[in-house]
């Protein structure tokens, strides 16, 4: 698959500022603690890697509040390097004084590109998932870290994979907001049913909706499509992210989008499957949600239908922390159709 013609790409030290300052606000952190999925996963990872942990040096890769570390020094870190570039880190300081361990973790301001730490370490810990795994994520970082500070052999990495999932689905919410024009007249009787070719435009771009879906919206068993080894994946890997897609629908319906989603999964010694974060629709809600990818038209599928094609993911042009998603699908008889997809880009618009 194609990738579109190349754009002007922005600064990069104004890039990863602008990145870094929207961490310095209480509400990200809130919307992260308040996850419960997320936390809780993250909490009970770190405990049930305790043999790995105890009496061990920790490195946090964008550590945030601080939260990760705390749970780190629960199950036994000797040491945990909490490293964090936004200003968030002086309320991280904070609570791990408030917690009694600022003996056990010591916050270092920076980039964990340019952090200089005293030694080596045995775990890595993170949360750098963005929406769509990718989108504003920190897996560079990370993969940075674990070239430059992970013990080899026997260093642990808190997730060490992470997977990619596409299904078709049936969005209620976008038609319904198509259909709202028809109805209008009988409200206020003024037919403003003309403006549903303009609302169509508008809704069914080609941006990423970052939307909670319910089960019952997808129409097919999700296709994973891409895996990530964080043990040992290159940060060149991460310039195109994907792979082919094959599903069945499940009965008569309207496909008018695609929704993607990620698992990240945490080795558990104690057992012989790991412990996984999901975000699908199938499971509790995360802040996470899922990406909808709408088609610029829906098609209609019965029992069985296939519905096949590609995914490719890569950094936009204009901010490498920016996803795009380019998709090519085939539905039943239909011919096959190409779209790109990406989030909007509040770096461009800020720096243009």
């Amino acid at each position: 698959m194609s990738h579109p013609a190349k754009k002007r790409k922005f600064d990069k030290t104004r890039q990863d500022s602008l990145y870094f300052d929207s961490y310095s606000d209480v509400t990200i952190h809130e919307e992260m603690i308040a996850d419960h999925v997320r936390t809780n996963t993250y909490r009970l990872a770190i405990l049930k890697n305790s043999e790995s942990i105890r009496g061990k040096v920790v490195l946090d890769v964008g550590a945030g509040t601080g939260v990760l570390s705390v749970f780190c020094v629960q199950a036994g870190a000797e040491k945990v390097y909490a490293v964090e570039a936004s200003s968030i880190a002086e309320q991280a300081a904070k609570i791990i004084r408030q917690n009694n361990m600022e003996d056990k973790i010591r916050v270092v301001r920076g980039t964990v590109e340019t952090a200089e730490l005293p030694e080596m370490v045995d775990v890595i810990v993170s949360e750098w998932m963005g929406y769509a795994l990718l989108h504003e994520s920190m897996l560079n970082s990370v993969l940075f870290a674990r070239d430059k500070w992970l013990k080899k052999p026997g260093g642990v990495l808190l997730p060490d994979k992470a997977q990619l999932y596409i299904a078709p689905i049936s969005e209620p919410v976008a038609e319904e907001r198509l259909g709202f024009w028809h109805t209008v007249k009988d409200t206020y009787g003024v037919d403003m049913s003309c403006m549903s070719d303009f609302a169509r435009k508008c809704i069914k771009n080609a941006d990423i909706s970052i939307s909670p879906l319910a089960a019952e919206d997808v129409l097919s068993h999700p296709a994973r499509f891409a895996e990530l080894d964080l043990n040992t994946a290159a940060v060149e890997q991460l310039r195109s992210v994907g792979g082919r897609f094959r599903c069945e629908s499940f009965g008569s319906a309207a496909v008018n989008a695609f929704c993607v989603y990620f698992t990240v999964s945490f080795p558990c010694p104690d057992r012989p499957q790991p412990l996984v974060l999901s975000t699908s629709p199938f499971m509790p809600e995360t802040h996470w949600k899922q990406a909808v990818l709408y088609l610029d038209a829906p098609v209609d599928v019965t029992q069985d239908t296939l519905v096949s094609g590609e995914v490719n993911m890569y950094p936009s042009e204009e901010s490498d922390r920016h996803v795009c998603i380019g998709l090519e699908y085939t539905i039943g008889k239909h011919k096959t159709h190409t779209k790109t997809f990406s989030i909007p880009d509040w770096t461009a618009e800020t720096l243009s």
